[in-house]
């Protein structure tokens, strides 16, 4: 027979989790404290049975035994809890309030010892009674044998009292431990079904679902499920990041690659015409479709490099131990020619010492990527200028700067993404990932990209654009 579906559910069994360890808890407790006042009682009268016996004992020692039967005698016409028999060397009682001693005398009783023993009392309704008693018994000097005791009847109505006063808290401590358990087990229920609503919405596709967070979380007023929800909440704020760039690098892959591709089907089919025809010009044609096969495979390239940075998750790949200033003056003497054949001014001030821990093609490739960028984009006329550094931090920073027509600052942000290119690049050959693979290469390093302002105007042209890479230095 299957159970009821309640019972098959996490928040019963979580309640009842809850409710065996409250109760556990609960019953230690009331335990300790019936363990601890029980003790406590005992002690309580022993301690008043000494002293009795230890009175007893001084009048004894001073005045003999009839001074020790007259006090006996006192005591017990005054009442009490108190036990006592006083019988002489025969065996025959001399004073008692009792029928006869609880402690026979043996050869092998030890003087002092503790015993305890059942008594029969009537209670005021004529009740037959048997509380317990405790007691010690003395062998005196002259053969005589002297009992004391005590009734614990009184202590065990206490602990009878008591006992039923833990009974009742333990079944209060139940009740509770129900309820908060019922509590608890509700909120997580309620918390763990909208996180599971969210998980089935974004498993139906819905990326814009998520998961309701308390308003005072952040303030301290959440608990665990409350950071749950948010970290699944940047989770899926990400993801959504993730799904809208590769919908927008699908659009931008059919923008950027269909001029190619279609430079290159004409290319083919001239090609294919000139060779029917007999002519040798369609040669021409597929150096030509070789050229836009070159362009494609360095675009998808780039992606695979980008893909591999990002899958490193800020792990440098390869990572070797070099002077970043011997790659900053390779590339000036690579990239000064070229900016002087289109009539720029090319200067470079690189400090010695720059010791990183990178990967050096990449890195070489994001730094030739920057360069490329502002000689491709200055006019000629103007200047770029390569400039290495150890900055106040002791970070390790190159940057390029240019005097073109520089980036709109709210656009600098999203120049770096994959595929962007604005309106007045796209005249300029290029795929839009140049910036994505620089910021991928400096991520992967644990660095930084900063795109600025260049010098300003300059002869007309500008305000320019400064690109720095901001690397952490190398470990010592």
């Amino acid at each position: 027979m299957r159970l009821p579906s309640l019972f098959r559910r996490t928040p019963f069994r979580l309640t009842l989790l809850f409710l065996a360890l409250f109760a556990a808890t609960a019953s230690a407790v009331l335990a300790y404290v019936y363990v601890a006042s029980a003790s406590e009682a005992r002690a309580r009268a022993q301690s008043q049975v000494r002293a009795e016996a230890d009175s007893l004992m001084a009048v004894y020692r001073a005045s003999g035994i009839d001074a020790l039967n007259v006090a006996l005698i006192e005591r017990i016409s005054r009442g009490g809890p108190s036990l006592y028999v006083l019988t002489d060397a025969d065996g025959t009682f001399v004073s008692r309030n009792l029928d006869q001693s609880p402690i026979p005398p043996s050869p092998d009783a030890r003087e002092g010892q503790w015993d305890t023993f059942r008594l029969t009392e009537t209670d005021e309704q004529g009740r037959v009674q048997r509380p317990q008693g405790i007691g010690v018994d003395y062998e005196l000097a002259g053969g005589e044998r002297l009992f004391v005791g005590q009734s614990m009847g009184d202590t065990e109505q206490y602990l009878e009292r008591l006992t039923q006063a833990l009974w009742g808290a333990m079944a209060m401590v139940l009740l509770l431990g129900l309820s908060g358990g019922l509590i608890i087990s509700r909120n997580v229920e309620r918390s763990m079904g909208r996180l599971n609503k969210v998980v089935m919405a974004v498993q139906e596709g819905d990326l814009r679902a998520r998961a309701e967070v308390r308003a005072g979380f952040q303030g301290g007023g959440g608990d665990e499920l409350d950071e749950l929800g948010q970290g699944l909440n940047q989770m899926l704020d990400r993801l959504e990041t993730s799904m809208a760039s590769i919908r927008h690098a699908g659009d931008a892959i059919a923008h950027d690659l269909r001029s190619p591709l279609t430079r290159m089907r004409a290319k083919l089919e001239v090609a294919l015409i000139d060779a029917e025809a007999g002519r040798v010009s369609g040669v021409d044609a597929l150096g030509v479709a070789l050229d836009e096969a070159d362009t494609l495979l360095k675009t998808f390239n780039t992606v695979l490099a980008i893909a591999r940075l990002q899958a490193a998750a800020g792990r440098t790949p390869d990572p070797a131990l070099f002077d970043a200033a011997d790659l900053a003056a390779d590339m000036a003497e690579l990239y000064e020619p070229a900016a002087e054949d289109k009539g720029l001014e090319f200067s470079a001030e690189i400090e010695r010492g720059l010791m990183v821990e990178a990967n050096q093609p990449f890195l070489a490739q994001a730094l030739a990527n920057v360069i490329d960028n502002a000689i491709k984009y200055t006019p000629s006329g103007g200047a770029v200028k390569l400039r290495a550094r150890r900055r106040s931090s002791g970070e390790i920073e190159f940057s390029v700067t240019d005097t073109g027509p520089g980036v709109p600052e709210e656009d600098r942000e999203r120049v770096i993404q994959r595929f962007v290119r604005l309106d007045n690049s796209r005249t300029e050959a290029g795929s839009g990932l140049g910036l994505s693979l620089v910021a991928a290469v400096v991520e992967a390093h644990g660095g930084r990209i900063a795109l600025d302002e260049g010098p300003g105007v300059y002869d007309g042209s500008g305000p320019g654009l400064r690109v720095a890479l901001v690397l952490p230095p190398a470990s010592a």
